[in-house]
């Protein structure tokens, strides 16, 4: 470990200062977190903003905090500790690996005194979070535990059967439990919860797992302050895959590049890349944190794809990057490698990089936030600034007419064609509608009919 380098980085998920020991309870808190989360680097003799200040009696110092880690955590910790001068100041430096425990404060016991690491701060670990240390112990994701009161009954079979099987061969329990859709339990099959997640009848899955779904919103402007559209896909977070993307679509623009005399229409976003993001969002989602689903969030100025869950215990941003790979939920993985829509390899962040980076589009930020984790995509350059155009408030609209106001007035030169596709209605009824704003002043028609595109008026 570089540790000029560790010296003047900022403190995060794996790295914190410490000005002294005058606080030996929260230095053990620290090294339990680091421990229990991704191993992480400990410096006294630093303050917070990098001033080195140093630790008078280094040796005495040493011996103390080595005690007390000896006395106070359990199971017993042996970090690294060393004794470092720097700018003629010396300063110790422990270092802990991730380690399988859950490791926790002696004197609060083993269930109040485990923490873990969610950004640069130490917490201490809730039900959920002790749930999944003591699980990754026993290397058994969340995904393959079993509901004990349900069977295959509970299951949409015919939904697994179009998925798995060729026309006129059924499904079978052999083909469920490999995939791990259901498990033995007492002597008898019953559904997992990834089965359930993934295959579950709807009235079922809603009751054990209500925030199981993927949520998606287009806001007006930067912030979440008013909802343009939104919808809720409640059929699950596979259908998802399918509906997610039709949302997006309809609520970003595109841009027109022609080259030898050839039209390329550019996405507001790489849809390729989306996807892929997407994809990985449902698969290593923490579903057992309660109140928390999966949310595409789409703002005047960029796209933001969020999952419950940090990263998997053991891992960092920068093993993510370096595409190190950690199965969350390994039935939704084996599930969805089988259906073309994954690898468990670690391939993702590569795929989503070259996919922006092919495109022409800004790299996406990757976030850890806390007990989140967050993909922000940025438009391609081409796309050019938002339309400034206000959509008439005052004018009474159906949902639909007012959908295709907010199409115009971001840019997209959407028509009938395109507002019965995602609406589900007739061409002849998004005609009709479309026809009532242009009656009523709301809207024009510039140009030729094929070429031509609708605007809205501007009002006197």
């Amino acid at each position: 470990m570089n540790i000029l380098k560790l010296l003047t980085s900022p403190e995060g998920k794996t790295l914190e200062f410490k000005r002294d020991l005058s606080s030996l309870k929260s230095v053990l808190k620290t090294l339990i977190a680091f421990a229990n989360t991704a191993g992480g680097a400990l410096i006294i003799g630093l303050d917070d903003d990098g001033t080195v200040l140093g630790v008078p009696e280094v040796l005495q110092a040493e011996e103390r905090v080595a005690s007390a880690i000896a006395d106070s955590i359990r199971p017993a910790m042996m970090p690294e500790i060393e004794v470092y001068s720097h700018e003629g100041k010396p300063l110790l430096i422990m270092r802990v690996p991730h380690w399988h425990g859950p490791f926790y404060l002696k004197a609060e016991g083993p269930e109040k005194g485990v923490y873990v690491r969610l950004g640069s701060t130490n917490r201490q670990a809730g039900p959920e979070i002790l749930a999944e240390l003591k699980r990754s112990l026993k290397r058994l994701s969340y995904d393959q535990l079993p509901c004990p009161d349900l069977s295959m009954q509970d299951i949409d079979i015919e939904k697994v059967q179009r998925i798995f099987e060729a026309p006129g061969r059924k499904i079978n329990e052999r083909k469920l439990e490999s995939l791990g859709l259901i498990v033995p339990y007492a002597g008898r099959l019953v559904v997992s919860h990834g089965g359930l997640i993934l295959f579950g009848l709807d009235v079922v899955r809603e009751r054990y797992f209500p925030d199981a779904r993927v949520s998606c919103a287009r806001f007006r402007g930067t912030d979440k302050t008013e909802f343009i559209d939104r919808m809720d896909i409640e059929g699950g977070v596979l259908d998802a895959v399918e509906l997610a993307p039709k949302f997006i679509r309809r609520n970003t623009r595109l841009s027109a590049k022609i080259e030898n005399m050839q039209r390329e229409d550019i996405p507001e976003y790489p849809e390729v890349a989306i996807r892929e993001v997407l994809v990985n969002a449902i698969a290593h989602a923490d579903y057992s944190l309660t109140g928390m689903r999966i949310m595409v969030a789409i703002y005047e100025d960029r796209m933001e794809i969020q999952n419950p869950g940090m990263l998997p215990f053991g891992m960092t941003m920068e093993e993510l990057k370096a595409g190190v790979s950690k199965v969350r939920n390994r039935v939704i993985a084996r599930v969805f490698r089988e259906m073309g829509l994954m690898e468990e390899w670690g391939s993702g962040y590569k795929r989503v990089t070259e996919a922006c980076c092919t495109g022409g589009y800004p790299e996406p930020e990757w976030q850890e936030l806390g007990a989140a984790f967050r993909v922000v995509f940025y438009p391609h350059p081409e796309i050019g600034e938002p339309s400034t155009v206000n959509v008439p408030v005052n004018v009474p609209v159906n949902e639909r007419q007012q959908w295709f106001l907010e199409q115009l007035s971001t840019g997209n030169n959407i028509r009938a064609a395109g507002m019965a596709a995602y609406w589900n209605v007739t061409e002849k009824t998004a005609k009709r509608n479309i026809a009532d704003l242009k009656k009523r002043g709301v809207i024009e028609f510039v140009g030729a009919p094929k070429k031509g595109f609708y605007r809205i008026k501007e009002q006197a």
